[in-house]
């Protein structure tokens, strides 16, 4: 779910960097293509740093979207082609390889991020180009009027979206709820969402720690928490943080005390660190392998990539790959083509269900509605094999109430 940068305490700034050198790229015209050439999917993630499991797992899914139009003879005859670039988990990295795969590699539209900073940089440029842009990394900041453009859109669920379906399932009116936050804007946004949803239910907040991006001891941490008595404790960070964070708390004992819940619960660390830590910690998810049992979708999805992956099973985040690539590839379809005004009216008319139920884009913000789940992380003795991580606590099928307002967000109604 997601957001950082190699310095990730991100302001709009930050987000920003290393795009002032190529202020006169983003000034140049558009360059034509020819109609018959192959279809380009720019692709940065960050392959390298400490979101680098969920960004191959990304990729993957992504090649699988692209591999199974082609099966079919592409889009009007064209082949796509996926061009996977290192972001770096970095803002300025981000934006020359984004400049780079426009100016140099011609590519169509583009697919990616797992990062705040990240995915703001990529729409800067992209909005700059007139390119389209597919976001697959969870952020509220993208979907407000002033990094909004017609070109963006944003197939990861949100902050708001998670942390108020996690709540729903967790907190009840009088609860103590503590904060442990990553400090930089995945975790305050997170923290954001928690603050609100919690009030909305009366629980009572009675703390909040932010700790550094990348943080490998939380010892500190852990007695001042535990000082405020909470009866849940919200962990709001991603990748191997989360993994650190969750595994540090457990060997303090800090589960004898309080729930633990996080906004979103990653497959990957949850595999890194084992059962017995990550038993009842309940997160939310925009997809889990399981929902094959009441998805169609779900089980062709899962069926496709095990074919094509020697029968592993796709992640969370290896979802938004498919998806996001997914949902604009059909819109290519319904468009005819990559006519850029074509294919954005066809992205704000797509219906589509490619991994998990009914999706589409919001109109006024371009945000992906669909459905969020609730998982709470099994013990080792109630795992049917080694696949089978979580029990699904809630399914919050898609719609607009679970978004913040166009209104709220900065846009004209």
């Amino acid at each position: 779910m997601l957001n950082s940068g190699s310095t990730p305490k991100v302001t709009r700034r930050t987000a920003l960097a290393g795009l002032s050198a190529s202020a006169a790229l983003l000034a140049m015209p558009r360059i034509g293509r020819a109609a018959d050439e192959t279809i380009r999917i720019g692709f940065p993630t960050p392959l390298t740093g400490p979101f680098a499991a969920e960004a191959r797992d990304q990729v993957k899914c992504a090649e699988l979207a692209v591999k199974l139009v082609n099966d079919k003879g592409g889009i009007g005859g064209r082949k796509v082609e996926l061009l996977v670039r290192d972001d770096k988990l970095n803002a300025g990295e981000a934006a020359t390889r984004t400049l780079e795969l426009i100016e140099k590699d011609k590519v169509h539209a583009v697919v990616g991020a797992l990062s705040s900073a990240v995915q703001l940089a990529v729409n800067e440029v992209t909005r700059a180009r007139g390119v389209i842009y597919v976001s697959i990394s969870q952020s509220d900041t993208i979907n407000e009027a002033k990094d909004f453009s017609k070109y963006t859109f944003h197939e990861a669920l949100n902050p708001h979206m998670t942390t108020a379906a996690v709540a729903r399932q967790t907190l009840k009116k009088g609860m103590k709820v503590a904060h442990l936050v990553a400090d930089y804007a995945y975790g305050h946004e997170m923290l954001r969402g928690f603050k609100r949803a919690q009030a909305a239910i009366g629980a009572d907040h009675v703390g909040e720690i932010l700790h550094p991006f990348g943080a490998a001891d939380y010892s500190t941490f852990m007695p001042r928490l535990m000082s405020m008595r909470p009866d849940v404790l919200c962990i709001s960070n991603f990748g191997r943080d989360q993994a650190n964070a969750i595994k540090q708390a457990v060997d303090f004992g800090v589960k004898q005390q309080m729930k633990i819940v996080v906004p979103v619960i990653l497959h990957n660390q949850r595999l890194a660190v084992g059962p017995d830590v990550f038993e009842g910690v309940v997160g939310g998810a925009n997809y889990y392998w399981g929902l094959e049992a009441q998805s169609k979708s779900a089980a062709g999805f899962n069926a496709a990539f095990k074919a094509a992956n020697g029968g592993a099973i796709p992640t969370d985040y290896g979802a938004y790959g498919y998806s996001g690539v997914g949902s604009l590839l059909a819109a290519m379809q319904a468009a005819g083509g990559t006519d850029t005004d074509k294919v954005v009216d066809a992205l704000e008319k797509l219906q589509y269900d490619l991994t998990k139920g009914p999706q589409h884009y919001r109109k006024c913000d371009h945000q992906s509605v669909q459905s969020v789940l609730v998982l709470e992380s099994k013990k080792k003795s109630a795992m049917a094999g080694d696949n089978d991580l979580f029990a699904i606590l809630a399914n919050d099928k898609g719609s607009d109430d679970m978004l913040r307002s166009c209104s709220e967000l900065g846009h004209a109604t």
